[in-house]
C-alpha cells in the first residue's frame, strides 16, 4: 500500500481535530459518557480467576491502566510491550461480551492513541506480523447493539486510518464510509456529533474524499444538515463539505447536488460567526477550485439564484474581527457581481428551474424572454422541459405548480411544435391532473395551459381580457356555472378590488372535462 497523500487542505487544518479551536465548544454527549466509563474501573481479577482472560493479558492491562501518560511513553518504547499491548487489546475485545467492560477497553485504547498518534503503528505492526487484518477487530464492533461501543470503535478506526502510514483502502474503506453515511442519515442519532468528528478526520485525506463522493456521501451530509441541527453539528458537517471542495474534480461533481441551496439557507438563518465563516470558505472553493470554467459558472449562477449576494451585502455591514472572513466576503461579492453581469436571462431561468424553487420572478412574465428563448427549451434533449414536468409531478407547493404550468403554456405559445413536444414528454397529462387541484390558482394556471395545448393554431384570446390575472397570479378565482360555458370572474384592479367590477371570459365546456374544476 502506498503512503497516504494529503491535499493542500491539510496545511490549513489542525493536525488534531480534538484540540482544534472552535471545533468543540462543550462536552458532547459522547464525551460525557466517556468520562463516566473511565471512572468505572473493571475488576480484572474476576475475569482472570474465571479463566475468561489469560495471564499475559491480565498482567498487561492491570499494569497499563495505572500508568501515567509519561510512564506509558517509556513503556511503549519496548518492542515486547508494544506487541503485547496490541495483543491484549484485541484479545479483550474478542473474548469479553459484557458491554460495560468493552466500553472501558475501547475507551482506554482510544485514550492511548489520542495521547500519541504514532501508536496506531503498534496495531499495524501486530496485524502485519500475524498476517491479519488490522480493521476486522474494530469493524466487527460496528455491529454491536450498544451505541457507545459502536462510536468508540468508529473513532479508533478513523484514527488508525488517518494517522497510519499506509491508511485504509479497498473494501474496508468502502465499508467504513458507508457506515458513516448511514449514521448521518439515522434519525435521532445521539452521537451524531461524534460521527461528524470521525468524518472530519477522514476527509483531510484526499483518497478518502474521493471514496466518500463515490458512496454518495454528499447527499448524506446534506440530509443531516436539513434536519435542523444545532450550530455545532452544522459547523462540523459544513467543514466536511469544505474539505471535499478542495479537490477540483470533486468540486465539479458537487455541482450536481443541492449544496449551494442548502448552505444558502443556513447562511440566511445563522448568527454564528464560525458557521458563516465555513460556509463562505466553502463557497469560495466552489468558485475557485474547479478547473472547468463551466462548473464555476454554474456554481456562481446557483449562488446568485439563491440570493447569496444579498446575504453578502448584509454581512458587509457587520464588523468582524476575523480578517479571513472579511476577505472571503469581499472576494465572493466581486466574483458574484461579475457573474451577474455575464448572465443571460435564460441562464437565470434555468438556474431557478434546477433549484426547484420557482417563483414569479420577472423573467416568467416577459414576452421578450419567451420569444427569444423558446427554442432553447429544446436543447440537451429537452432538459428544461423535463425539469418543469418533473416539478409538476413531484411538487406539493401551489406556487411552484402555478409557475411551472404557466411556463409550459408559454413555451407552447411561442414554439410552433410546442404542443406535440409537451405531449410526447407526458406534460399534458400532468397539467390535466392539476385541473382538479384543491388550490384555485393552480387550477387556473393549469386551465390556461390546457387551453394553449388544445388550440390548433395558437393565438392569445385572453391576453386582452386577463392582464391583471397574469400580473398577479395570487388572485383568488372562482368558477360561475353556465349552460354553454364556464366563466372565470376576475377583479379588474388587483390593487383596489371591487367585487362588483369583474371581467369574464368564456371557455368551452369541452375543455373542462376533468372533475373538480
Amino acid at each position: 500500500m502506498s503512503t497516504l497523500t494529503q491535499m493542500d487542505v491539510s496545511s490549513s487544518l489542525p493536525e488534531d481535530l480534538e484540540k482544534a479551536k472552535g471545533v468543540v465548544a462543550a462536552l458532547s454527549p459522547f464525551q460525557q459518557k466517556a468520562q463516566e466509563v473511565r471512572a468505572n474501573r473493571v475488576n480484572w481479577q474476576s475475569y482472570f480467576q474465571g479463566k475468561m482472560i489469560e495471564r499475559p493479558d491480565f498482567e498487561f492491562i492491570t499494569r497499563f491502566e495505572s500508568l501515567t501518560p509519561e510512564q506509558k511513553v517509556h513503556e511503549l518504547m519496548d518492542p515486547t510491550v508494544r506487541l503485547q499491548s496490541a495483543r491484549t487489546f484485541i484479545n479483550l475485545m474478542g473474548q469479553i461480551s459484557k458491554d460495560q467492560t468493552v466500553q472501558y477497553v475501547l475507551t482506554l485504547l482510544d485514550d492511548m492513541l489520542q495521547e500519541d498518534k504514532s501508536r496506531v503503528e503498534i496495531f499495524i505492526e501486530y496485524a502485519r506480523k500475524h498476517a491479519e487484518s488490522v480493521w476486522n477487530p474494530f469493524t466487527n464492533m460496528l455491529n454491536r447493539p450498544d451505541p457507545f461501543i459502536v462510536n468508540q470503535a468508529s473513532r479508533i478506526i478513523a484514527k488508525i486510518a488517518c494517522w497510519s502510514r499506509d491508511g485504509m483502502t479497498g473494501a474496508d474503506l468502502q465499508y467504513y464510509l458507508n457506515w458513516v453515511k448511514e449514521q448521518l442519515r439515522a434519525p435521532n442519532n445521539e452521537y451524531l456529533q461524534t460521527v461528524c468528528r470521525c468524518l472530519q478526520m477522514m476527509l483531510r485525506i484526499d483518497n478518502y474524499r474521493k471514496e466518500f463522493i463515490n458512496v454518495e456521501g454528499v447527499s448524506a451530509v446534506l440530509s443531516a444538515l436539513g434536519s435542523k441541527q444545532n450550530f455545532q453539528i452544522q459547523y462540523q458537517l459544513i467543514f466536511c463539505l469544505w474539505c471535499l471542495s478542495f479537490n477540483a474534480s470533486l468540486a465539479e461533481r458537487m455541482s450536481k447536488s443541492d449544496v449551494v441551496r442548502d448552505l444558502s439557507d443556513i447562511l440566511r438563518d445563522t448568527v454564528k460567526e464560525k458557521v458563516i465563516r465555513i460556509i463562505l470558505a466553502t463557497f469560495r472553493n466552489l468558485l475557485e477550485k474547479p478547473t472547468e470554467p463551466e462548473t464555476s459558472r454554474d456554481f456562481a449562477i446557483s449562488m446568485v439564484q439563491h440570493k447569496v449576494l444579498r446575504q453578502l451585502e448584509l454581512l458587509e455591514n457587520k464588523k468582524f474581527d476575523d480578517i479571513e472572513l472579511t476577505e472571503d466576503i469581499q472576494a465572493l461579492t466581486e466574483k458574484l457581481q461579475t457573474s451577474v453581469q455575464d448572465l443571460s436571462s435564460f441562464d437565470e431561468y434555468w438556474s431557478e428551474v434546477r433549484s426547484g424553487r420557482l417563483e414569479w420572478s420577472p423573467v416568467h412574465k416577459m414576452d421578450r424572454f419567451w420569444r427569444e428563448n423558446a427554442m432553447k427549451f429544446n436543447e440537451n434533449n429537452y432538459q428544461v422541459l423535463k425539469a418543469l414536468i418533473k416539478l409538476l409531478e413531484a411538487s406539493k407547493d401551489p406556487l411552484i405548480l402555478c409557475v411551472a404550468s404557466h411556463d409550459l403554456g408559454e413555451y407552447v405559445r411561442h414554439y410552433p411544435r410546442g404542443k406535440s413536444v409537451i405531449e410526447q414528454l407526458n406534460g399534458k397529462q400532468c397539467v390535466m391532473r392539476l385541473l382538479a387541484h384543491e388550490d384555485p390558482n393552480v387550477r387556473y394556471h393549469a386551465l390556461l395551459c390546457v387551453q394553449k395545448l388544445m388550440v390548433q393554431n395558437w393565438y392569445d384570446p385572453l391576453s386582452l381580457s386577463l392582464p391583471c390575472a397574469l400580473r398577479d397570479p395570487s388572485l383568488s378565482l372562482s368558477l360561475a356555472g353556465s349552460t354553454s360555458a364556464s366563466s372565470w370572474r376576475i377583479p379588474t384592479s388587483p390593487s383596489r378590488p371591487n367585487p362588483k367590477a369583474t371581467r369574464r371570459f368564456s371557455i368551452p365546456l369541452s375543455l373542462l372535462f376533468v372533475h373538480g374544476v
